[in-house]
């Protein structure tokens, strides 16, 4: 009968003749306490047995009678057990989960990146960099537009200061019509370039099947 792993503390040997030998008489030595008559009764029994409970029934037994430790430890050997396995905690578990979930959807777009359309990531105004280039254009255009017009209705009015004011404004206005017309344009060319590529792409991978 062998020995329980999970109680197993230290150092822990096989057991040999030499040692059931001893054991057996150590079981029936009165000279010995209960506990480690008991304690030799049960190791008695096992083939694997820790070294420290047999030292110490050998530490307690008689010198005169007892086998030296070289003769009782002959031809044992070192018994080795593995350590249970840690359990994973659920915070590990779910962490696992998502990692494996997100190489599941990197593989599959791997796999039909030459049937899906391209994701078209470029997007107007997607940064600040391009959010202050427009907003600086605009009003670079306004003030140009209210400089023309300033100027425009001066050369045409007679320096009449209400008519100036009069031009600036109407070259403001005129010049954010423009700019929005612009806006609306590229807006529309952007839209339709999104929708020409998926079908060049998809033409593009039909072409390679029938290949």
């Amino acid at each position: 009968m062998g020995t329980d792993n999970s109680n197993r503390v230290g150092l822990v040997i096989s057991t040999t003749d030499s040692i059931r030998v001893f054991l057996s008489g150590a079981s029936k030595d009165a000279t010995l306490s209960d506990e480690l008559r008991q304690t030799s009764s049960e190791l008695l029994l096992q083939s694997e047995v820790p070294y420290a409970s047999l030292r110490a029934v050998w530490m307690a037994s008689d010198p005169s009678t007892r086998p030296n430790l070289t003769r009782l430890f002959s031809g044992t050997r070192l018994v080795f057990t593995s350590p249970k396995p840690r359990e994973k905690s659920e915070e590990l578990k779910a962490r696992l989960k998502k990692l494996e979930d997100i190489a599941e959807r990197k593989a599959y777009q791997e796999l039909v990146k030459d049937i899906a359309p391209p994701k078209d990531v470029t997007e107007p105004f997607s940064s600040y960099k391009d959010q202050l280039g427009f907003g600086l254009h605009v009003v670079v255009t306004m003030f140009t537009g209210y400089l023309l017009g300033y100027a425009a209705f001066r050369a045409l009015f007679n320096h009449s200061p209400a008519m100036n004011a009069a031009g600036g404004i109407l070259g403001l206005v005129g010049a954010m019509f423009v700019e929005t017309f612009l806006f609306i344009i590229r807006s529309s060319n952007a839209d339709a370039n999104k929708t020409k590529k998926p079908r060049s792409s998809f033409s593009a991978s039909s072409s390679k099947k029938n290949q």
